[in-house]
């Protein structure tokens, strides 16, 4: 091959680092001594996680594309990569204790982390259908075997079996509606396709807007969004707790942020024809989320119905995105999703790191009953889990109020008054369960403690996280100057 021919590889330096980096961890930890294994691999993901972050952060500015277009890095795919990265990197952090615990500690699972991890920024910086769904099945098929990662627990293996078989359907639909756009195109390109509605002022076929209607439907079941949700709930009471958090926090900020570039690149002229299937599935998310929860006795379950909810919310600022005519109220919906997304990954990780601290003789309870009394047995974890339930319930001044204000000004900017009116009125009807735990914390009697001590990783998560949500308001702007440049990418001039 001459030289000339070669890509210009450096705007796919990170992913490249990722997936040498994995291929070498899985060496390693396949020739340690099995004692030593699965620290040496922990430890060694973490730190190959935070070096692509740095990867990403170094990216050079403005618009890059490689792969003859299939691939592109700009600052939206830098923002939304950085959060993936954190997620995953706190994943493995609060696996380590848990896995040994419970006598599943394998090298494999951190691996397994960063190959999901690899596929997650990979379809951040698609810009191909192809690309995308190449990325979209590597995350995909790494999350599948962590889920049932717990072989001897019936419910591990129901949740991971779940996943695959409504995944692979999701899939199956994705790949149908990017067929579709294909034979009805000619390209697969993001580019091109944009190019193409833009010039034909947004008249696309029939036979187009099916195949936008199923790639939206593959799209809403990743962020697991009404009426694409039903895995959710089973998968994560099934899953071991810190799949739970990685399943609740990475990949549906991945997967949102595959829909932003989506939906408003190639298909952006086209918000006429998805902006109302938009509307109604963050509606429906939003009110399935709030009044599902209410009669939950499962933590984790109430949980997944809580992380349906707030990505109702986030696609609120998608259908802002939607918006025909001024960029400037689409681009408030973007920035509002981005800046909702990094306070939703702080609030749950710091909510999944109490939940994994909820241990009984070292077995592990998952009852919000077993919070009874917790303030007078463990009066740190009992403050910070009210502040992440405060936060999410979007009680001012905390960071998950700025979160939803950003998105319901954006809702009422485009003039979808309906869309906000729905979103507040279910964040009071959810704020129901979120207070309903600090309840039980603070009112009720102490039954049995919890086990203690809380390790030092633990400690650091749950600190880092709530000064996050505590103090958010009083310093919002690297947060709000990030999501504004990143949407700068997305909607240029």
């Amino acid at each position: 091959m001459p030289l000339a021919a070669l890509p210009n590889l450096t705007p796919a330096i990170p992913e490249i680092f990722l997936a040498i980096a994995s291929m070498l961890l899985l060496m390693l930890g396949v020739y340690s001594r099995k004692k030593n294994a699965m620290t040496t691999v922990t430890y060694g993901s973490v730190i190959i996680l935070i070096l692509t972050i740095l990867f990403v952060s170094l990216a050079t500015e403005g618009r890059a594309t490689t792969f003859a277009g299939a691939f592109v890095t700009d600052t939206f795919a830098v923002y939304v990569k950085a959060l993936v990265l954190l997620a995953a990197t706190v994943a493995i952090l609060m696996s380590r204790e848990y896995l040994a615990n419970q006598g599943i500690d394998r090298f494999e699972f951190p691996i397994l982390i960063v190959l999901s991890s690899l596929g997650m920024i990979m379809m951040v910086s698609a810009n191909d259908l192809i690309a995308l769904y190449m990325g979209l099945e590597l995350q995909s098929l790494a999350l599948y075997v962590i889920a049932s990662f717990q072989r001897d627990s019936l419910r591990s293996a129901e949740a991971g079996l779940k996943y695959f078989v409504l995944g692979a359907l999701a899939s199956g639909l994705l790949l149908y509606g990017m067929s579709l756009v294909y034979g009805f195109s000619g390209t697969t390109n993001f580019d091109v396709l944009a190019k193409m509605f833009h010039d034909n002022h947004g008249a696309p076929s029939a036979g187009l807007i099916v195949g936008i209607v199923f790639i939206l439907a593959g799209l809403a079941f990743k962020v697991s969004a009404v009426p694409f949700h039903m895995w959710t709930p089973d998968v994560y009471e099934g899953a071991p707790t810190p799949v739970t958090a990685l399943f609740a926090t990475a990949p549906k900020i991945a997967a949102m942020g595959l829909f932003i570039r989506v939906m408003t690149g190639p298909f952006g002229d086209l918000g006429a024809q998805w902006q109302q299937i938009i509307i109604f599935i963050s509606m429906a998310s939003m009110v399935l989320g709030a009044f599902a929860a209410v009669n939950q006795t499962n933590i984790k379950r109430l949980m997944a119905y809580s992380s349906i909810g707030h990505m109702g919310y986030a696609l609120i600022g998608l259908a802002v995105a939607g918006h025909i005519g001024d960029v400037a109220i689409r681009a408030e919906g973007v920035q509002g999703i981005l800046v909702y997304l990094t306070i939703y990954l702080f609030m749950n990780v710091g909510t999944f790191a109490c939940i994994l601290l909820m241990k009984r003789n070292d077995r592990m309870v998952e009852g919000i009953d077993d919070l009874a009394g917790l303030s007078k047995t463990n009066p740190g974890m009992a403050l910070a889990l009210s502040l992440f339930m405060f936060s999410m319930a979007g009680i001012p001044p905390l960071a998950g109020f700025l979160g939803k204000l950003y998105i319901f000004q954006a809702a009422v900017h485009a003039e979808l008054y309906a869309l906000a009116i729905i979103g507040v009125l279910s964040s009071v009807v959810a704020a129901y369960y979120y207070i309903h735990i600090i309840k039980v914390m603070y009112f009720d009697d102490v039954v049995e403690e919890l086990d203690g001590p809380i390790s030092m990783e633990m400690k650091g998560i749950l600190v880092v996280s709530a000064l996050f949500v505590l103090l958010f308001i009083l310093y919002p702007a690297p947060i709000l100057n990030g999501a504004q440049a990143a949407t700068a990418a997305l909607f240029p001039g």
